[in-house]
């Protein structure tokens, strides 16, 4: 299986069933039955980044309700339209169990409602029921009423909110998920038969027809054409993206829709002669199938993958002569030189020297999180743990400060993370859905069945063919061993490249290796029931969704390094590969960085065929910007600063003063409304109305008073209403 340290995984999983890995915060163990449970669902990385966001902001408002200094993200405040209503809860006398409760509740009831139809759903509702009852809470407790302080019912109570606020957020999850206005130019192509002559347009995304269809989460779909995942997801409602990022989209004649892209990267280049790219888009297509050669252990090439030779990326190109540069078409890889000694030890990182061809394959199969994934997000959930684990890691935030206990920095990690990972989806596929561009199986197939479009004078030209590259992409010639049998192949287009699954009967005993193929028989580094991900390619989210993730990672810790200045993934010999034998030796992915484990990630891409190298970049770029922003939000809620003008944060809190009041004194309220008619409540820690007043229209901030005396000392919460909006403040009578 390929995950992130699956031992630890799945032991992990027994361990919430059997009620034990009591080291652990109660944050994380939810977030353990969520990733387990995403890898049960259908692999819709889309989905799953909101599942995980929507988790984490339940989790984060069950500790930040019961802290005075942090700001809530949901309770209480208004959302892309929808107000969660809240007035407030009494202060419960143990904190950390109140949180436990209300998070557990919170996010049981979320697990149950998401996964319910699930094919997974008998595993991971057992695993939810067994979490439940191992922490002593009764799943059979429905109520709401949180008003008294019961930290369960309001678990149900946000659980409730961020389910109804999930129906209209614009994911269309009432129906599955489904597209509403998007639709397909190209006609479906089936991966089995040769070549890809009913390819209309040069430029979109096309479909596959599959016989049987075994998607990233291993769930099988006989003839089955999976539709595009998401195209419409730019709409959605999100953490951190600002308005200024925004660019508005439409396609005259064709969709009733505006498609919403942020951070356009702009247009990828075209098969079009008008617009003269032609060239970069067979350059950018045809490297993926020269670097699918490098899949090759026999060749002789060696590398050193250690930190020593590996990562320290320091820029990225933004025009085409910067890309031809910073991909090496030839050898693979980037420019990235590694690190002169690790900074945590003062040390130099010890050189792994290994086989080229099991370092890619390795890289393509650990970074596709397939089969039986949590997907590209939970993927970064899970490098997340492993970093929480990690013995060196302390938990200073930011690297400053005091310590912070588990269950604070798990919280507000996942918060910050799943913040990133949702706008992350929603950033890169409002791209794939507007963009809508092909993948590479589509381009090097209907290349190569146009011709060769490097030189007039040879057989089978054609400008828009594929270009020829010596020892690469050649014409099949009259000696050549393909056409021993049959002579009609002289002059076809053949590549030297991974030899694709019909040269493996039995994965764990063959190798397809490299060798001479015709070009109409490519096949991404892949399995043949699944071929490439079910959505356009520009731009990736593999890249989009690592570099955000390693933004959120190197800022929340302080640190740009991995703990100990070493993240590692071991990859046993001839264990880990899962679609073919390997690796031929045992290897162990490294990253100094967690921006070097990003970029790993985004070339893995290419190796495995799914992603040119235009598609790769801009995500890398456009992740980047989506990680800062969501970081700068995230912590603005941890220091209570939130802007209350964006998404998430319109709520106002009452200005009240002085509080805490003396029981001989009282309570004045300013920032109240001054148009209308005003209803003031004050409510006990009961949940009993104790004050009530209505005051006439254009009642003067800072004129309402409320007595002490008619209050007694202890807890309350005030809350003013008018034209169908509140406000509320948690107030003390000493």
């Amino acid at each position: 299986m390929n995950r992130w340290c699956q031992y630890f995984l799945l032991s992990f999983t027994l361990a919430c069933v059997q009620g034990q890995a009591a080291d652990h915060s109660v944050a994380r163990k939810w977030n353990e039955v969520l990733l387990e449970a995403i890898r049960g669902d259908y692999a819709r990385p889309t989905v799953h980044a909101r599942n995980l966001f929507h988790a984490s902001i339940l989790m984060y408002d069950a500790w930040a309700v019961y802290d005075d200094d942090s700001e809530l993200f949901f309770l209480g405040q208004e959302w892309e339209g929808y107000t969660c209503h809240f007035i407030g809860i009494p202060r419960p006398s143990d904190i950390k169990s109140a949180r436990e409760e209300a998070m557990s509740f919170a996010v049981y009831r979320l697990i149950q409602h998401r996964f319910r139809e699930s094919p997974g759903a008998q595993h991971t509702l057992a695993l939810a029921d067994s979490l439940m009852q191992s922490l002593g809470f009764q799943i059979s407790f429905q109520s709401t009423f949180y008003h008294n302080g019961k930290p369960a019912a309001l678990g149900n109570y946000m659980a409730e909110q961020i389910i109804r606020f999930g129906f209209q957020d614009g994911a269309n999850e009432l129906n599955d998920y489904d597209n509403r206005y998007y639709y397909p130019v190209n006609r479906s192509l089936s991966p089995v038969k040769p070549g890809n002559g009913r390819f209309d347009s040069l430029n979109r995304w096309q479909a596959l027809a599959l016989d049987t269809f075994v998607d990233q989460g291993g769930h099988i779909r006989p003839g089955f054409s999976p539709p595009f995942l998401s195209p419409e997801w730019g709409q959605l409602a999100h953490f951190a993206l600002k308005d200024e990022d925004l660019t508005i989209h439409k396609r005259p004649y064709r969709d009733r829709f505006d498609w919403h892209v942020y951070h356009d990267p702009g247009d990828p280049p075209y098969m079009d002669s008008v617009g003269g790219l032609d060239s970069y888009y067979k350059w950018t297509f045809s490297l993926v199938s020269v670097w699918s050669a490098h899949l090759d252990t026999t060749d002789g090439v060696l590398w050193d993958i250690s930190p020593a030779s590996m990562g320290n990326v320091l820029g990225y190109p933004t025009d085409e002569a910067g890309m031809r540069t910073f991909y090496d078409l030839y050898t693979g890889g980037d420019p990235g030189k590694g690190y002169d000694q690790n900074p945590s030890t003062g040390l130099p990182y010890t050189s792994q020297i290994v086989k080229r061809g099991d370092y890619a394959r390795v890289l393509a199969e650990f970074w596709a999180d397939g089969p039986d994934s949590e997907t590209p997000p939970g993927h970064w959930f899970t490098i997340l743990n492993y970093v929480n684990d990690h013995p060196l890691l302390e938990k200073r935030y930011q690297g400053q400060g005091p310590v912070l206990d588990d269950l604070e920095w798990d919280v507000k990690s996942y918060f910050a993370l799943g913040g990133a990972m949702h706008d992350a989806a929603i950033v890169a596929w409002g791209c794939k859905g507007w963009y809508d561009y092909l993948r590479p199986i589509s381009a090097i197939r209907h290349m190569s069945d146009k011709g060769q479009s490097s030189d007039p004078n040879l057989p089978r030209y054609h400008p828009f063919g594929i270009p020829l590259i010596p020892g690469y992409i050649e014409l099949v010639d009259s000696n050549d061993a393909l056409a021993v049998d049959s002579v009609e192949l002289v002059g076809e287009i053949k590549l030297w490249t991974w030899r694709g699954p019909a040269y493996i009967d039995d994965p764990d005993e063959d190798m397809a290796g490299v060798g001479w193929i015709l070009a109409d028989h490519w096949w991404p580094y892949q399995r043949p029931s699944f071929v490439t991900p079910p959505f356009a390619g520009y731009v990736s989210g593999h890249s989009t969704y690592s570099r955000a993730a390693a933004e959120i990672l190197s800022r929340f810790t302080g640190d740009e390094f991995f703990p100990g200045g070493m993240g590692e993934f071991h990859a046993k010999r001839n264990e880990f590969l899962v679609f073919e034998e390997g690796p031929s030796e045992s290897i162990i992915l490294q990253w100094a960085k967690y921006t070097d484990a990003s970029d790993q990630c985004s070339l893995s891409r290419i190796w495995g065929g799914i992603h040119p190298p235009v598609d790769d970049v801009p995500g890398r770029i456009m992740g980047m910007e989506v990680g800062l922003d969501a970081f700068e939000h995230a912590d603005s809620y941890f220091r209570g600063t939130a802007s209350r003008k964006g998404p998430g944060q319109a709520r106002e809190i009452l200005d009240v003063y002085p509080n805490p009041a003396g029981e001989g004194g009282g309570f004045y309220i300013t920032n109240t409304f001054s148009e209308e008619e005003v209803t003031l409540q004050v409510i006990d820690a009961n949940g009993q109305e104790r004050f009530v007043q209505v005051y006439p229209p254009d009642t003067k901030a800072g004129h309402f008073y409320v007595p002490a005396s008619a209050l007694g000392p202890g807890l309350y919460f005030i809350r003013i209403s008018a034209a169908g909006e509140s406000r509320a403040q948690r107030i003390r009578v000493l």
